[in-house]
């Protein structure tokens, strides 16, 4: 694991989305290197963000109660910021099918009024967006790269495609120093478990623990690679400090592939008890199924010396562990 101290002691950071799942582990993170942390969310109950996700960092982080699309109030917040994580978003994909405006309100009005916060208040200002591999669309190939064609295959994919490359832009037409990550599937302690608008993972683990059974879509062949949240932020901890990530998008990715029928039977196991079958895909969930994604993350290894390092039965086992001691602040 990197030491970020001294990258992060006594500097200011703002982080949008900052009580969600990456967010508030993000805040957590930088708060024990001795950043100077602010963290932003709206608290709209869909999206995930919750105050016991800093339960016992509430003197040590700034929490700002606010939307990232009111521009006064980023224009406020972004002044005097070292670094701005950017996580905010809508990130259910049945969600934008249903409200594609809201969507496109949230993943990409929202992220031009934080880039022209950004470019007028504070300029110098080190940004890092959380993309999602959701662009790519179905695979031609794999694993995917950089390189492979996206074609998003709902709205939420359009949106944050969109919402990436106005960073992107930004950095070229202004010198904002961006850099993009596109995230596959994330997991671990303070995700979203309520309902499956975050991940699916989430609620697998609910009905587990709750001992209800897991439903697998179709028949379970799709495969998937995981991130644990502890590898996440060592990724975007180091996009943020390091020189080449400037102007740059990375894939993440895991070295271990799996079936969703593997993994449930993983879980299961590793809580001891439960139970799995495969249901039929619902036919609106059907119509925006990727198929099979695992990601190729060759390029962040090589510029920034990334790789995950979690074992996917440890960082799982950790998961379940939490949200046993925890569970009723989440569901």
């Amino acid at each position: 694991m990197v030491d970020f101290s001294s990258a992060f002691r006594d500097q200011p950071v703002l982080i949008t989305g900052g009580l969600g799942f990456i967010g508030s582990n993000l805040a957590r993170r930088l708060a024990d290197v001795g950043a100077k942390v602010t963290v932003i969310d709206s608290l709209i109950p869909e999206y995930g963000g919750k105050q016991f996700n800093l339960h016992g960092y509430e003197n040590r982080v700034r929490i700002n109660i606010a939307d990232v699309r009111d521009e006064y109030s980023m224009n406020y917040l972004v002044r005097g910021q070292a670094y701005l994580f950017n996580l905010a978003g809508q990130v259910s994909h049945l969600d934008s099918m249903h409200n594609p405006y809201t969507d496109l309100d949230i993943n990409c009005r929202s992220q031009l009024s934080i880039l022209e916060a950004c470019r007028k208040h504070n300029p110098n200002i080190r940004i890092v967006f959380s993309g999602t591999r959701q662009i790519y669309g179905k695979p031609r190939y794999l694993p995917v790269d950089e390189r492979h064609p996206v074609g998003p295959v709902d709205v939420n994919g359009v949106n944050k495609l969109a919402g990436e490359w106005y960073h992107l832009v930004y950095q070229k037409a202004y010198g904002l120093k961006t850099t993009s990550l596109r995230l596959t599937n994330t997991y671990g302690p303070r995700m979203r478990v309520v309902d499956a608008r975050q991940t699916f993972l989430g609620l697998w683990l609910r009905r587990l623990i709750e001992g209800q059974e897991i439903w697998v879509y179709g028949d379970g062949e799709q495969k998937r690679d995981l991130n644990y949240i502890e590898d996440v932020l060592e990724a975007l901890l180091l996009a943020a400090t390091h020189p080449d990530a400037v102007g740059q998008i990375f894939n993440l990715g895991g070295d271990e592939v799996l079936s969703l029928s593997a993994l449930a039977e993983l879980m299961v196991e590793l809580n001891g008890s439960g139970r799995w079958r495969r249901v039929p895909f619902p036919d609106e969930q059907k119509a925006i199924d990727i198929g099979d994604y695992c990601g190729d993350y060759g390029l962040i290894q090589y510029k920034l010396g990334w790789r995950p390092r979690t074992p996917l039965r440890e960082g799982l086992a950790h998961t379940l562990a939490y949200y046993r001691a925890h569970h009723a602040e989440y569901w």
